[in-house]
């Protein structure tokens, strides 16, 4: 529980981003009050002020204005700071240096360290993990998340020509567009990542059938959270239930996310991850 006005949220993310509605759904749990700044995707002139370029960003005013970058490091900072009254939350995102590396592309990129773990004194672990193997598991499928599940939205968004277009229609209609922006944007950019799509499909090594690895991870999911927990969390959702709930909620609306509803087992602890969700935001 925070005394009000006391940490000041700006969000600036695009809706349909996977790794956008993570943080929202992990800030929406946690009963965080927040603005949001939709960005647009092609000028980005939202987040001129920023050398980082990405999205989501989050500018937090804890006593100081502070701008906190990737999806991963934004939850656990916030999460470090809910729990610890100890450290500054500026000195609770210093422990997440940014480290530029080089992809197998070429490209030079920004990965920050100890990003999926939570920076807390033995006392607060104990009260948060009380076993190693839980906190063991939830940083595993933190990044499970990030490494392999989000890989999986695009090309099953993108799979078909129509399946592109109605995907394009909905990022037109929920993102931030001028009229002939968005008519160009629905169009073209279709196009392009129906194309795409087939590039992130070799990039990945998916099957011919990019559902059947949707379906595989999104059932080994199900598999680790287990039959006899509501979540991964136990009776609550942890780091790893948001993280997953927020990936795969942005395909809501969109045939891939019917088909998964379909024919896999995801739709009982989906469902309770949106009543929860929901719950804690009235």
């Amino acid at each position: 529980q925070l005394p009000a006005g006391n940490l000041q949220l700006t969000l600036y993310q695009y809706k349909t981003c996977p790794f956008c509605s993570k943080v929202r759904a992990f800030l929406d749990y946690h009963g965080l009050p927040y603005e949001i700044v939709e960005v647009n995707p092609i000028m980005r002139k939202e987040i001129k002020f920023s050398s980082y370029r990405k999205v989501p960003i989050l500018l937090a005013n804890a006593g100081s204005p502070l701008q906190l970058n990737d999806s991963s490091v934004i939850i656990s900072a916030i999460k470090t700071y809910l729990i610890s009254k100890r450290n500054s939350l500026e000195e609770i995102v210093s422990f997440y240096p940014p480290m530029k590396t080089v992809t197998e592309q070429g490209k030079e990129v920004f990965e920050y360290g100890n990003k999926y773990w939570l920076m807390l004194d033995e006392k607060e672990t104990k009260r948060v993990y009380p076993v190693k193997e839980v906190r063991v598991e939830e940083m595993k499928w933190r990044k499970w998340a990030d490494d392999w599940l989000v890989h999986l939205i695009s090309p099953n968004v993108y799979r078909t020509p129509r399946e592109a277009l109605a995907s394009f229609d909905y990022i037109v209609r929920e993102g931030k567009f001028g009229t002939v922006e968005g008519f160009l944007a629905k169009y073209m950019g279709a196009v392009a990542m129906f194309f795409i799509s087939k590039r992130l499909k070799k990039r990945h090594h998916l099957q011919d059938n990019v559902r059947e690895d949707l379906y595989e991870a999104v059932n080994e999911w199900v598999k680790a959270v287990g039959k006899h927990r509501l979540f991964m969390g136990g009776n609550q959702p942890n780091l790893a239930d948001l993280a997953v709930y927020g990936v795969l909620r942005v395909m809501e609306g969109l045939e891939a996310f019917d088909d998964m509803m379909v024919h896999t087992k995801i739709q009982p602890w989906y469902q309770r991850m949106e009543e929860v969700i929901q719950k804690a935001e009235a």
